[in-house]
């Protein structure tokens, strides 16, 4: 594997072409894990996304391509959408979940955190909302600039059937609520999850959770209260040994076992309901992260 986590290519190419390719892919990396992020609002599944990306490249022959960022684009948004649908048919992960292994050669937890800045709370608990279709319609055209045209083409409708999605998107958006600042009245909630997930108490929890909540971990995702719920149930045994924290200054939870930090939780709350469960299991990205117990 050659520097920045990029693979060698498909044999088809001499080496010089292969680097050439490889430079180039290189020079667009950032744009687009920022596109793979703002569609799937985790940095493990977006350089995931980024990492197929090159695959497809490297396996096509895009000579007569004249724009290489825009079809990088539309590769990233096909692999996203794709990635998009199957969670609803991904089996849940329970919030126990083990890590999984960190790769060195992709972003850390400070590049997620400046792309969550400048993506904002708000957009991302509302993106998590919309339709596989309707996310990746709203994020390429309104974010990015791509046509409806070639939206259309990428989630297989007509032009104007993409543009009624990116509208649907944004009036969303537009309407979506901003998360509560009330630490007070948010370490309530965490208390009352804390004594639910101890308790096993699945309606409980339900009432605490936002109808389209998320809960995110370093494999995967969960979302509905019910799915969250079944997966937090579950969670006893971690639930006692529970901390309340700030995590990068969140409200949240610190789970230490035997004196050691093993796994973080961070919330985000609408309507005095939990909105995003943020939840770090892999050791480096621990170690990163701004604990303080409260």
């Amino acid at each position: 594997m050659n520097e920045g986590g990029i693979p060698g290519g498909d044999g088809a190419r001499n080496t010089a072409e292969n680097e050439f390719l490889a430079r180039r892919f290189e020079s667009h990396r950032s744009h687009l894990r920022a596109v793979a992020y703002r569609m799937l609002g985790s940095g493990a599944e977006a350089d995931d996304a980024v990492q197929e990306a090159w695959f497809r490249l490297s396996r096509s022959d895009t000579r007569q391509v004249e724009n290489l960022g825009g079809w990088l684009t539309t590769a990233v948004g096909r692999v996203c959408l794709d990635m998009l649908r199957s969670r609803k048919s991904r089996a849940e992960e329970p919030l126990e979940t083990t890590a999984r292994v960190a790769d060195a050669s992709v972003a850390g937890p400070e590049q997620d955190a400046l792309l969550a800045d400048s993506v904002g709370v708000a957009l991302l608990v509302v993106l998590e909302t919309l339709s596989p279709a309707e996310r990746l319609a709203f994020v390429l055209h309104d974010l990015f600039a791509v046509p409806y045209e070639e939206v259309g083409d990428i989630v297989g409708r007509s032009p104007v059937a993409a543009r009624q999605l990116a509208s649907r998107a944004r009036r969303r958006v537009q309407g979506a609520d901003v998360p509560d600042r009330d630490l007070v009245r948010q370490r309530e909630v965490v208390n009352a999850f804390l004594a639910a997930a101890r308790e096993g108490d699945f309606e409980a929890l339900v009432e605490l959770l936002d109808p389209d909540v998320v809960a995110r971990t370093d494999v995967g995702l969960t979302s509905g209260a019910q799915g969250v719920a079944k997966g937090a149930a579950s969670f006893a045994h971690y639930a006692y040994v529970a901390r309340p924290a700030l995590v990068g200054g969140a409200t949240g939870l610190a789970i230490f076992l035997e004196d050691r930090l093993d796994r973080t939780l961070a919330f985000t709350f609408v309507r005095d309901r939990i909105a995003v469960i943020e939840i770090v299991t892999d050791p480096e990205r621990v170690a990163a992260l701004d604990v303080e117990l409260v």
